[in-house]
């Protein structure tokens, strides 16, 4: 075992077990019946000391202190850290100068201050309770950039996915932010609580009677230094390795990479109770219709849309009108502004100017005095009641949920549907994408295909209104290409309102009803797909469509 640990084939949360496991077994030997002849002297009294009740209350008291102020360190720590990733200066600023403090000053010194200050203030705590708001209040400030840091490894575009479903932030955060950062937290974390439960010591300075002020006591009586302290050393020893347990279990439970446990085998899906037909995903389609839609009719419409990131201009007035049931495929150079006029009309990104309306309504804005668009409050409402399913280029799937709760998510939490039907309605979906065999697969054991297969049956399941595909092939290999595009191809026989973001000229021309060219942030040219992509018209569009062809060749 000694050379599996030096070899540092255990996980180092284990590693750190064996010495507290190694102690305690000690103890238990002893008291089981090891006879004096066999245990040194002065091993024997230390072993005596650390199951002496006096010290063991010692050591209860400083797990008492450790638990409470951890408990509330975390909680007032995770609004710091969510004030210092606010968009407000002033919010980030007082959580910034909060932290600095009490990270910038000795906790001896805040004790002192809490026990001498707070009476004076007319507030009068007993030293207990004095130790533990001391001790909390000062691991609120590491643990906020535990926090923060947890939070900033997790991939930007998972927040941007919940989003564009319907996810309000606090949903978000709890689902989706918290459970990915908890890799990266929990280490930190599980040193801080190590330290607060050896750093209790420092309470004795406002004579909490917690274990090594107990163990100074008999010292001062017996004047065995080694024994005694000897003893408190393996209580620590015990209580530290309890909290690196924990961490074991916590980081194996929170681990994105760990497999599932797979469904049991089940009847067939229309055989279970309150099951859906084996093709039930056509039925989202119909599902976010409104009744008494007209074909032909404007769907998506977008007047003199104008954005810019800083003094960089991406949209420039762009005019652009989408009829319900219509594929419209976009293309153009990069930094055309394709990509932004999809993260517009779901309003993952804010207007500068002009308006975008789906069905005749702004998807979270209001009108103002002088016809000024102003940002609607709830913005994940508006989001969730214009069911626009978004498909992204780097697929942008929950890492940590499977590929039926990938699907199960937005219903579920956003729009309220019960479990058993989404999970029915999941795995007809994927079925539908030829994924049934991987519901209980997490993304990263899926190929790119696979997952962004996962992600169109995800889109689908909200029954949109409108699908917005963000370059779905362009993070592909060649040979997976085809896999999603026979995807997209059926969603456009089936009718669904579409725009397609993509370069492939051909996918295009098979399954466009009309073809949009940006440059520049304007629309340079647009027509059915035989007019654009064989006859183009403009110098632009030429000059384009020779360099893919190029590509491609």
């Amino acid at each position: 075992m000694a050379d599996t640990v030096q070899a540092g084939r255990l996980p180092l949360s284990a590693q750190l077990i064996w010495p507290g496991v190694a102690a305690l077994a000690l103890v238990i030997a002893v008291a089981l019946g090891w006879r004096s002849h066999l245990v040194p002297e002065p091993v024997l009294e230390t072993l005596s000391y650390v199951s002496s009740s006096f010290l063991l209350d010692g050591a209860v008291t400083a797990i008492e202190i450790a638990a409470l102020a951890m408990i509330g360190g975390v909680v007032i720590g995770l609004f710091l850290a969510l004030m210092r990733l606010s968009a407000l200066r002033p919010i980030r600023g007082a959580a910034w100068c909060y932290i600095w403090f009490m990270r910038g000053t000795p906790l001896i010194l805040q004790l002192v201050f809490l026990y001498d200050a707070l009476p004076a203030a007319g507030i009068r705590l007993d030293s207990f309770t004095t130790a533990v708001v001391g001790f909390m209040l000062n691991e609120a400030a590491f643990c906020a950039e535990i926090i923060r840091g947890g939070i900033l490894s997790v991939d930007r575009r998972q927040g941007i996915a919940a989003a564009s479903f319907g996810m309000g932030p606090l949903l978000t955060l709890r689902r989706i932010i918290l459970p990915q950062a908890m890799r990266a937290i929990l280490p930190g974390m599980a040193n801080q609580t190590i330290s607060m439960i050896k750093g209790t010591s420092i309470a004795s300075v406002i004579f909490v009677n917690e274990l090594t002020f107990r163990s100074q006591q008999i010292v001062g009586q017996n004047f065995k230094f080694f024994t005694v302290f000897a003893a408190a050393g393996i209580i620590y020893l015990i209580m530290t390795s309890a909290v690196a347990i924990a961490q074991f279990y916590l980081e194996r439970n929170f681990n994105p990479e760990a497999e599932r446990k797979a469904r049991p085998a089940q009847a067939p899906l229309t055989a279970l109770p309150g099951a859906v037909a084996p093709n039930a995903w056509m039925d989202t389609l119909s599902a976010g219709q409104t009744e008494g839609d007209t074909a032909d009719a404007p769907f998506v419409v977008c007047r003199n849309v104008q954005k810019s990131y800083g003094a960089k201009q991406i949209l420039n007035g762009l005019d652009l009108t989408i009829n319900r049931g219509e594929v419209v495929v976009l293309m153009g150079p990069s930094g055309s502004g394709k990509s932004t006029l999809l993260r517009l009309v779901n309003h993952l990104e804010q207007l500068d100017w002009g308006e975008i309306t789906v069905d005749g309504k702004y998807v979270g804005y209001a009108k103002q005095a002088g016809d000024r668009l102003v940002p609607t409050r709830n913005l994940a409402k508006a989001r969730a009641d214009a069911r626009i399913g978004m498909v992204f280029q780097h697929f942008n799937l929950f890492d940590h949920f499977t590929a039926l709760e990938n699907i199960m998510e937005a219903p579920v939490r956003v729009y309220g549907e019960a479990a058993d039907k989404m999970r029915a309605l999941g795995i007809s979906l994927l079925g539908a994408v030829g994924l049934s065999a991987h519901a209980d697969h997490l993304p990263h054991r899926l190929s790119g295909g696979q997952q962004q297969r996962v992600a169109i049956a995800r889109a689908l399941a909200i029954s949109p209104r409108l699908m917005l595909f963000d370059e779905p092939t362009s993070a592909l290999d060649p040979e997976l290409v085809g896999e999603v595009l026979a995807v997209i191809r059926r969603l456009a026989e089936a009718g669904m309102t579409m725009m397609v973001v993509t370069h492939e000229v051909r996918f295009a021309r098979e399954v466009a009803d009309r073809v949009v060219f940006m440059d520049e942030g304007r629309v340079i040219e647009q027509g059915p797909p035989e007019d654009v992509l064989d006859h183009p018209k403009h110098e632009r569009t030429q000059r384009f469509l020779r360099m893919v062809e190029r590509e491609v060749e």
